[in-house]
């Protein structure tokens, strides 16, 4: 947790454009595959239409989780090749798996689309007999509370001034069994 609020403090909040005009997508089919180096940019791209108002990851900081071996990350494919969504999970020594971020395109949502790769996380974490799983949320992101809720996660504890804004965070945690 420490470590990727020092690299985002590093190398700062990118600010994203103008508030875009969301249009849900057509309906399509959606693959989840692993994240490369050479989707850094597409990551980029849809991180922040993700996270307009929220903490955005820095290029320095996907980077070093793409490059990172520590790392899992995944991404939501359409059938025609669109990124619709990622989640970045990462793993310390003890074996805890760390959701470090998970976001999907506006005009993607209410699919059920974070809940898939939630369960694909699950899924991998098993394989690697990986046995616990956190995550932090804001206090006010009541949507991702529930989602988080849906798929285990219960809060462990509040956390005082969490993000950047000075919003408090809940730590969630999960047992994969």
């Amino acid at each position: 947790m420490a470590v990727l609020q020092t690299i985002l403090n590093l190398f700062g909040t990118p600010v994203a454009a103008e508030p875009e005009r969301i249009v849900p997508a057509p309906p399509t089919t959606y693959t989840i595959r692993p994240l490369t180096i050479t989707d850094l940019d597409d990551v980029l791209r849809l991180n922040l239409r993700c996270f307009r108002n929220g903490e955005n990851y820095t290029k320095h900081t996907f980077s070093y989780l793409l490059n990172e071996s520590g790392t899992l990350s995944y991404q939501l494919v359409t059938a025609e090749g669109q990124m619709a969504g990622f989640i970045f999970v990462m793993v310390n020594p003890e074996g805890v798996a760390h959701i470090t971020t998970v976001g999907i395109a506006p005009e993607h949502r209410r699919r059920g689309l974070a809940g898939r790769l939630l369960e694909h996380l699950d899924y991998v974490l098993r394989a690697k007999k990986i046995g616990t799983a956190v995550l932090e949320v804001r206090v006010g992101n009541l949507v991702a509370q529930h989602l988080y809720n849906r798929h285990g996660y219960t809060v462990t504890q509040k956390i005082a001034g969490y993000y950047n804004n000075g919003e408090d965070g809940y730590l969630m945690m999960k047992s994969i069994v």
